[in-house]
């Protein structure tokens, strides 16, 4: 492992992934991947040139060798990742069921993610970072899981990290009460929340409270930054109640809209750690999440940093 000092640590569930084209009942073949969302944005992280950690927790299998060996593979960290003798690695499968409609089934329960503990982190914080990246999903794959990333919350916190949390709401994984009240309390210990539109109402506001309210609400706790998502019609940073940046999405054919909102999070959080002006870091996320829609997989298509440009180049052109 590279004695290169960490900028920024993750952690969280990443799965075996299994993604069939068609029906699952007709029988097709199946690609083999790994997926989860804070890995995603490790990868996206690592791609655009920064030193990432993962330190989620697998199990002592063959899909846990596969995803360390796919992190590490892709100059993640993962040398404060964990192994669980005795809980499997997660899976999940994704059947592309109609046009361009994915269907996505998991296999989670008692997985060793789920067994994650407060100590299992505490060599990968004490190792040091400049930012830690949350995720709702880690918080709502249990008890222990979102005790890991309150303890995590408050160790960076305290120790002048950048905390960033991704709302990134799972309808599957719990529902939007349980989400509000497991995720609201985390607000004084961070400076930027990622949410799409519609995951605003779970970390700040009440019924029928307009966006404006809902972020100063935010703001007003100690949150830097607001940063949300709104897909095709690109994403708005608020930095204060009367100063709102937007940045049109990039037109690109989509391929696959899974792991795009990964993307922008690694896109956003680059140009955090690259210190660039609110705008260029809006500007950054748009485009990285490009990448993803245009191509198929859940990071497979995350962009290098030299590779950022080839969106300004004519549709159909060849970069000779």
């Amino acid at each position: 492992m590279s004695t290169t000092p960490l900028q920024a640590l993750t952690f969280g569930e990443t799965m075996l992934s299994l993604q069939v084209e068609g029906a699952l009942t007709s029988g097709g073949p199946a690609r083999t991947a790994v997926a989860g969302a804070e890995s995603n944005v490790a990868v996206g992280l690592a791609r655009l040139g920064h030193q990432v950690a993962w330190a989620g927790r697998v199990g002592a299998d063959e899909p846990g060798r596969m995803i360390l060996r796919t992190l590490r593979g892709e100059g993640v960290h993962v040398g404060h990742a964990t192994v669980d003798a005795g809980a499997p690695t997660g899976a999940m499968l994704r059947e592309r069921r109609v046009a361009d409609l994915a269907r996505v089934h998991y296999w989670r329960a008692g997985s060793a993610a789920s067994q994650m503990r407060p100590e299992h982190l505490r060599g990968a914080l004490a190792s040091g970072a400049r930012l830690l990246h949350l995720t709702g999903i880690t918080c709502a794959l249990g008890p222990g899981p979102l005790d890991t990333v309150r303890d995590a919350a408050r160790h960076a916190a305290g120790h002048g990290w950048t905390v960033s949390l991704d709302v990134n709401h799972r309808d599957r994984l719990w529902d939007a009460a349980t989400a509000a009240s497991a995720l609201r309390p985390l607000r004084g210990l961070i400076d930027i929340v990622i949410a799409s539109d519609d995951e605003l109402p779970l970390i700040a506001g009440g019924p029928g409270t307009p966006e404006a309210d809902r972020v100063a609400e935010l703001l007003a706790e100690g949150v830097r930054e607001v940063v949300l998502k709104r897909g095709a019609q690109g994403a708005d940073l608020y930095l204060g109640a009367d100063r709102v940046l937007h940045a049109p999405a990039h037109p690109v054919p989509v391929a696959d809209t899974v792991g795009a909102g990964d993307a922008f999070c690694a896109g956003y959080l680059s140009g955090v750690l690259d210190e660039l002006p609110a705008e260029q870091r809006l500007r950054r996320a748009v485009r990285t999440a490009a990448f993803a829609v245009a191509c198929p997989g859940d990071w497979e298509g995350l962009p290098h940093r030299d590779e950022l440009p080839l969106l300004d180049a004519a549709p159909g052109a060849a970069v000779r």
